[in-house]
């Protein structure tokens, strides 16, 4: 169903509501992708840690060029029932049989066939992580209400995380091991389908008059990462995707074999850390519109670094002081994503003011796509260095000292380091509130001046020149 865009600046709440229930399986697998599945093909289906860490590389490595590719197809995409609805239709069935063939593995596959499944998995997901991305920028236009649409997106998609994590224990005994990953996947399978229709059916999309027939080269690709504003942003994008990453890849392996806690609290913990994300994407949006989204990601960076050291303060196996732990760092890495989407979309209005073409596909694949750079690294690296020092992450697996600290090491002290990183991207940051609302004031005189040359040329044949930048 097409809608035109809706007149207000501030879309209703159950419009961004029904848009943004695809994060509920986005997030769910995601989730699963990074923690969940590695061990498991470690742990439970025999296959070297070593061989899932390059496994996991390779697959990243290879889907980097897949994401631009989707961009462009994206920004060319023009049908009566929109441009980014088909390719979340498209998308979702590819995600349902990737999740079945890896979720439900069982013992003796071998690395080629973790590969195969992971590139196609790693597909589908790129299509709907980035068709709800880039549909996000077209539906809110308003600057601080764009920041308000990312922060519901977020806290759907901790909704989605929190009750894939409650699954296994739901289920108690029966959701241990390689279970639980099997409830995991059919959770995700039946959600994709409930969360699509209702996303499609009900959210308007609006397409920006096309003011520029040219096709999409690799020189427009690089003149986008050229773009002081986008540097900055695909910079600090990498850098936060990389701390959280590393910390996602060890998550299990930390809290259990260095810490001391059991499976099922560990469990526990992710629940409280991925929770906290539900309150801390409401935080931050609130945040990002009073002080600005720079100034936001600054203070998040600062924050991470405080609570991600307090870690190691907690005593082992100290569920009373660990879960507040989690909580306050799951509560700060909450902003990363959610303000750098909202970002990527005020810098996607600038490139359409002053080139008059729509890049917003394009821009988000960019920042997807650092996004898998990081995680490529983290788990490649960060499991090689383990292999390095002698961890073992076989079940029952006796693990020296020295393993331990460099598995403690990685976990908690690297990704410190990473974000600072990220943040400082942020420091004499120009594309504020008031630089974004004349370039959405110009934009939509420009937009108007079309609309009405369309309107005059299919009445009277007479075809007007608009005057978009070439």
């Amino acid at each position: 169903m097409a809608h035109s865009a809706a007149g207000s600046t501030r879309l209703p709440l159950p419009v961004v509501l029904a848009f943004s229930s695809t994060a509920l399986p986005i997030a769910a697998i995601g989730l699963v992708m990074a923690v969940y599945l590695p061990r498991f093909f470690a742990g439970q289906l025999g296959l070297s840690l070593a061989a899932v860490g390059v496994a996991f590389t390779i697959v990243r490595l290879i889907d980097l060029a897949i994401d631009p590719l989707l961009g462009m197809a994206m920004d060319r995409t023009r049908t009566r029932f929109g441009r980014y609805r088909p390719w979340l239709l498209a998308g979702g069935p590819i995600v349902m049989v990737a999740a079945y063939m890896l979720f439900m593995a069982h013992p003796g596959i071998t690395e080629a066939y973790l590969i195969e499944w992971l590139l196609v998995l790693y597909l589908g997901v790129s299509i709907l992580t980035l068709a709800q991305a880039a549909w996000g920028a077209s539906l809110a236009t308003d600057y601080h209400d764009r920041s308000r649409v990312y922060g519901v997106i977020q806290a759907v998609g901790v909704i989605g995380a929190v009750l894939i994590l409650l699954l296994p224990l739901a289920l108690g005994k029966r959701g241990e091991g390689a279970n639980g990953v099997h409830a995991m996947g059919w959770f995700c399978i039946l959600l994709i389908p409930v969360t699509l229709a209702l996303c499609t059916l009900f959210t308007p999309e609006r397409v920006a008059p096309d003011t520029s027939k040219e096709r999409v080269t690799l020189r427009d690709y690089w003149d986008l990462i050229r773009r002081p504003e986008m540097a900055r942003l695909i910079f600090a994008d990498l850098f936060m995707a990389l701390g959280p990453g590393t910390t996602a890849a060890l998550y299990l392996f930390f809290f259990h074999d260095a810490r001391g806690y059991s499976h099922q609290q560990t469990g526990l913990l992710l629940v409280f850390f991925i929770g906290a994300g539900l309150v801390g994407a409401m935080f931050w949006g609130w945040l990002a519109q009073k002080i600005g989204k720079h100034r936001a990601l600054i203070v998040s960076a600062v924050a991470y670094a405080a609570s991600q050291s307090a870690l190691m303060i907690i005593p082992p196996a100290t569920m009373a002081l660990a879960i507040p732990g989690m909580f306050a760092v799951g509560f700060v890495s909450s902003a990363f994503v959610l303000i750098v989407r909202a970002m990527v979309a005020d810098v996607a209005d600038e490139v359409r003011l002053e080139t008059g073409k729509e890049r917003v596909g394009l821009l988000y694949a960019l920042v997807t796509t650092t996004q898998k750079v990081g995680t490529a690294i983290t788990v490649g690296i960060s499991f090689t260095v383990l292999d390095l020092v002698g961890y073992n992450a076989a079940e029952g697996a006796t693990n020296t000292p020295e393993a331990i600290r460099g598995l403690e090491l990685c976990y908690v002290f690297a990704p410190i380091i990473l974000v600072f990183f990220g943040g400082a991207a942020f420091i004499g940051w120009k594309l504020d509130a008031k630089r974004h609302a004349e370039v959405r004031r110009q934009l939509d005189e420009r937009d108007a001046l079309a609309a009405e040359a369309a309107l005059l040329d299919s009445v009277s044949g007479v075809r007007l020149a608009t005057d978009a930048p070439r």
